[in-house]
């Protein structure tokens, strides 16, 4: 004989415990929020893309031909070293040369052309040709900071905090947090593709019920345990399950005022559901080879990621509220161009480029633009000067970060860096400006999501950035 616990993992529903947490965060079981936005929402969705490794900002939407025409020189042999400004000043003992004849403290000239496009006329790199034919449609700032000069700077720019603070919720955390289901047969936060063990957990002290749910681009296998371990057909599975339902209700009877066994009951109902409705969301046959090829799944360098954003506007359609998506995952991260830049953003764009671009233009022909944000965002950009002869470093003083749809404004640029791309100067932004832009837009207030004993910084909460509002 088979103990209920056994059963449900042999057939499929060992996974009924992430809809078990979920549910009981809906039924109010230990949580504060009711499910519905603080004020009116200008978007429901959100779609997160971010490019593990730090994109360099001067090679891709921030231009600085001033990199190219002093490229070779320290910043004590161009004009920038006589501007007296606390930042400039901060240049001046980073960028001279080090005595030893090392090039790294020379500015680098930047490794790919810009050109202007669109109404906007906004200049982006020729490694986005596909994105910037959609530049017309992005609010685009140029002046993110942030303090982590190491790549524990992708948990500082999804939850706010440096990991030397402790571990805290990340954004997609807080939307599950304060806002209700758009869809009861599938999960409301899903990351797609790999995360280092830095960036693992998103609940932290929410609790597991926020973490993001894994998701694979494989509809005979979507999500761990969604799967029978043993072949069971459908007409089985449907008998299994009004058997357990039969059970849950006597439990129910003899327990009715027990809120955590009716939400344990609801969350197998939930977790049956999802069984069935995640493989066919991530099952393309539907999908016409035009929709596929928009997104460059015939092409072998953006498979991988086209497969990931059309399954992540799928989704969308199907009211999923938040999809985390990481490019380039693994060690430091993909973008990590310490040496060979150009052939590392080269290859990097050429995989990203077309899927992202396709996004757009799938959603926009869609209608769903207007109630989906689209995030562009890496944990920090690259130096202006070089590091040994081809690469650039880490960089946390300045770089871009752009958005999409959802109620802001489009065709615009926010911010701006100094003219060799060192220090935000203009409207500068901490990261969790672009949470609070976001958590905006969705309706929510942050403070109203505060929980006792874990009053956040006012840094934490960030501030809406309101020129890229529409």
């Amino acid at each position: 004989m088979l103990g209920r616990r056994q059963w449900l993992s042999e057939t499929g529903l060992g996974f009924g415990s992430l809809a078990l947490s979920v549910l009981m965060h809906r039924d109010g079981y230990g949580a504060e929020p009711t499910g519905r936005p603080h004020f009116p929402a200008r978007a429901k969705s959100v779609i997160w893309l971010f490019m593990n490794g730090g994109v360099s900002h001067m090679e891709s939407f921030d231009p600085k031909p001033m990199l190219t025409k002093y490229g070779g020189k320290t910043i004590s042999e161009t004009p920038f070293s006589a501007v007296q400004d606390p930042k400039r000043l901060a240049i001046e003992r980073l960028v001279v040369p080090d005595g030893n004849g090392n090039q790294r403290n020379k500015l680098y000239p930047l490794q790919i052309g810009f050109r202007k496009h669109g109404e906007s006329g906004v200049e982006v790199s020729d490694w986005f040709p596909h994105v910037a034919q959609h530049v017309d449609k992005l609010a685009i700032v140029r002046s993110m900071w942030t303090t982590d000069s190491n790549h524990g700077a992708q948990t500082q720019f999804h939850s706010g905090r440096h990991q030397n603070d402790g571990e805290f919720p990340t954004l997609g955390a807080w939307v599950h947090y304060g806002l209700g289901s758009l869809n009861d047969n599938l999960p409301q936060f899903i990351s797609i593709g790999k995360r280092e063990y830095w960036n693992k957990r998103d609940g932290h002290y929410l609790g597991p019920a926020h973490d993001a749910v894994p998701l694979r681009i494989d509809p005979k296998n979507p999500l761990d345990f969604s799967l029978p371990q043993k072949p069971f057909s459908g007409e089985e599975q449907a008998i299994g399950q009004q058997l357990i339902g039969r059970l849950n209700k006597l439990r129910g009877a003899e327990y009715p005022e027990d809120p955590a066994m009716a939400a344990r009951i609801a969350s197998y109902e939930l977790a049956f559901r999802m069984q069935r409705s995640v493989p066919e969301v991530v099952d393309f046959s539907q999908e016409t080879a035009s929709t596929q090829a928009l997104y460059g799944i015939d092409q072998a360098e953006c498979k991988e990621f086209g497969m990931q954003l059309l399954a992540s506007r799928r989704l969308v359609e199907r009211g999923v509220r938040f999809i985390q998506i990481q490019h380039g995952a693994g060690g430091a991260g993909r973008w990590d161009a310490h040496g060979g830049l150009k052939a590392n953003h080269t290859k990097n764009a050429l995989a990203v480029d077309k899927p992202i671009a396709g996004l757009l233009e799938d959603l926009h022909q869609r209608g769903l633009l207007d109630e989906t944000l689209v995030i562009f965002a890496t944990e920090f950009g690259r130096t202006p000067g070089s590091q040994g002869s081809d690469g650039r470093d880490h960089h946390i003083f300045g770089f871009t970060v752009w958005m999409a749809g959802g109620g802001l404004k489009r065709g615009v640029v926010h911010g701006a860096t100094d003219e060799i791309g060192f220090h935000a100067v203009e409207n500068r932004h901490y990261v969790t400006d672009i949470h609070a832009t976001i958590l905006q837009q969705l309706g929510l207030d942050s403070r109203q999501l505060e929980i006792p004993g874990r009053k956040r910084l006012d840094i934490d909460h960030g501030h809406p950035i309101a020129d890229i509002i529409a």
